[in-house]
């Protein structure tokens, strides 16, 4: 089984962590775009062709199926993508996890980009799934680039200015873009660990394998191997990717295949 996963940069780490310790025995194609990034404030036409070649490029791997595991590219790209590729390869969107957030019944927050925070596309996710409780939104304003560069006093301020802008009554806290997962431990820390963090890693790790007809395998072997494509080309993961844990997870060199006498 090959699932390919597209983003401008390391914020797909997350999402790929997921499948791999889901799936040990998966094997992982990310496909980033160094060049061209960061995506999000780009225009949505000009996201789609970032998307979209970040896919192709994937597509010499032979893909069973392709994640999106870029919010924004969920929102300008997903259904392209769906249109070039589907239903010969499945392509799995990332949607921020505000229906379940907003399930738990209580004041939720909404972390977000600046591009994405009042967004047409945000709003209506509001509108559908948490018009019952109190939304806060909160434009972390250069979190994803820090993350993306490990701008460790980056990282602390822009946390640290979210974290003000949330309420200390909200329950939840959605991670909206896939960067913030990565520093999931200490927004908790920055937000006194009473908020519960939601994060879609897990959830769009679980529907690719629905997507595929299968489901996790924890106990399998751990013989998936890992390519990375640096906007097309073959590369390794960037030295930012392995500063995280998901990125040291990733980085694991597969395991030997059992033999059949094993």
């Amino acid at each position: 089984m090959r699932i390919a996963l597209i983003d401008s940069g390391i914020g797909l780490l997350s999402t790929a962590a997921a499948l791999r310790e889901a799936r040990p025995d998966a094997d992982l194609i990310v496909s980033m775009d160094p060049d061209h990034m960061p995506w999000g404030p780009r225009t949505p036409d000009d996201i789609t062709r970032r998307a979209l070649a970040g896919a192709r490029a994937a597509l010499p791997s032979d893909p069973d199926a392709i994640v999106v595991a870029c919010n924004s590219a969920s929102v300008h790209a997903l259904a392209a993508l769906r249109d070039e590729l589907e239903p010969a390869i499945p392509v799995i969107g990332t949607v921020p996890a505000v229906k379940p957030a907003a399930d738990l019944g209580e004041p939720i927050a909404i972390w977000a980009t600046p591009a994405t925070t009042g967004s047409p596309y945000q709003r209506d996710l509001i509108s559908r799934f948490a018009r019952d409780v109190p939304v806060t939104p909160v434009a972390c304003v250069g979190l994803a680039e820090a993350v993306e560069h490990v701008d460790e006093a980056a990282i602390e301020q822009a946390i640290a200015d979210a974290a003000r802008l949330t309420p200390p009554t909200v329950g939840a806290v959605v991670l909206g873009c896939t960067h913030y997962d990565l520093v999931g431990e200490r927004i908790s820390d920055a937000l006194g660990r009473r908020p519960v963090l939601l994060t879609a890693a897990g959830a769009v790790a679980a529907q690719t394998l629905r997507r595929l007809g299968t489901g996790p395998r924890t106990d399998a072997p751990r013989t998936g191997s890992l390519t990375v494509l640096a906007s097309g080309r073959p590369a390794s993961l960037p030295d930012a990717a392995l500063s995280y844990p998901a990125g040291a997870l990733l980085a694991l060199p597969p395991l030997p295949a059992p033999s059949r006498g094993a």
